[in-house]
C-alpha cells in the first residue's frame, strides 16, 4: 500500500457509525446535505443515507445561473440512486439582487457570497426539518484553506474531514458513486470554467502527498524536498497551510481579565 491508500470498507463502516452516532447523541435523526454533483458531496450523501436511512436525508441542490447543468444532473442522479428526497433552489435572484449594488465585485467575492448564501439556505432547511447539517469538506481543502469561512465550512459534523481528496476518491469507488462524478475535474462552481486545481495551481495528487508528509509525518520542508518533491511546491503548500490556520480555529475571545 502507498502512504495514502485506505481500506475503504473499514473507512465506510467507521464513517457510517460516526454520522449515525453523532446525530443520535445530539438528539436528532435526520441530516441535510448540500449536494453539488461533485465528488465530496456525493460521497457524503452516500454515507449519510447508509447511516440514517434514505428517508432521513435531505439533499439540497443550490445552483446559480452560471452553474453547469451537468452538475445539477449529477446531483440528481446520486439522489435518485440513493432514494433520498431533494429540493432544488436557484440562488440567482438573491445573489444578483445583492451584487446589483456592487457591480465591480471580483469573481472571488461573488463566489464567497454564493458559498455563504448556500449554507444559510442549508441551515434554514435543517431548522425546518429538525435535522443537522452534514458537511462535505475534505482534509486537503481544510489544510490548504481552500474553503469559505461560514460558507462550505459551516456544518454540524464533517465526516470527510480526516480524508485527503485522493482518499475520498478511493472511498467513492467502493461506495458505488457514479464514475462520471469520480473522474470529472473537481470544481467549487464559483464561476464558469473554474476548477479547484486550476485556481490553486496544484494537483490534488501532489498536494496530498506533500500534506501527508508535512502534517501527518511532521517532516520539515527540506526533508520532503529530499524525497523527490519540488522544493518550491513544498514551500507553497507549507505557506498555504500556515496562512489559512485561522480558518481552522474558533474565533479568539478577548478575556478582559487578561487585558486589564
Amino acid at each position: 500500500m502507498s502512504t495514502l491508500d485506505i481500506d475503504p470498507a473499514a473507512v465506510r463502516r467507521g464513517l457510517v457509525d460516526f454520522i449515525g452516532g453523532f446525530i443520535t447523541e445530539a438528539g436528532f435523526t435526520r441530516g441535510v446535505v448540500g449536494i453539488s454533483g461533485g465528488l465530496d458531496s456525493s460521497v457524503t450523501v452516500f454515507l449519510s443515507a447508509a447511516a440514517l436511512g434514505p428517508d432521513n436525508v435531505l439533499g439540497l441542490i443550490l445552483p446559480y445561473k452560471t452553474t453547469n447543468p451537468a452538475c445539477v444532473e449529477d446531483a440528481t442522479t446520486v439522489a435518485e440512486q440513493l432514494g433520498i428526497r431533494t429540493e432544488t433552489i436557484d440562488i440567482t435572484p438573491q445573489i444578483d439582487a445583492y451584487f446589483d449594488r456592487f457591480a465591480d465585485a471580483s469573481p472571488l467575492r461573488r463566489g464567497n457570497k454564493m458559498a455563504r448564501e448556500r449554507m444559510a439556505i442549508i441551515y434554514d432547511h435543517a431548522k425546518a426539518w429538525e435535522a443537522l447539517v452534514v458537511g462535505t469538506g475534505n482534509k486537503t481543502e481544510y489544510l490548504l484553506g481552500y474553503t469559505t469561512l461560514w460558507g462550505d465550512m459551516g456544518c454540524d459534523l464533517r465526516p470527510l474531514g480526516g480524508l485527503y481528496k485522493t482518499q475520498v476518491r478511493q472511498l467513492a469507488h467502493h461506495l458505488g458513486v457514479p464514475e462520471q462524478i469520480i473522474h470529472k475535474p473537481p470544481t467549487a462552481g464559483l464561476w464558469p470554467g473554474q476548477t479547484d486545481e486550476g485556481e490553486m495551481g496544484i494537483t490534488y495528487k501532489e498536494a496530498d502527498q506533500i500534506l501527508y508528509r508535512l502534517i501527518d509525518k511532521q517532516l520539515p520542508p527540506e526533508q520532503i524536498a529530499e524525497q523527490g518533491f519540488d522544493r518550491a511546491l513544498v514551500d507553497k503548500i507549507d505557506k498555504m497551510v500556515r496562512a489559512s490556520a485561522h480558518k481552522r480555529c474558533m474565533p479568539p475571545t478577548a478575556q478582559i481579565s487578561d487585558l486589564v
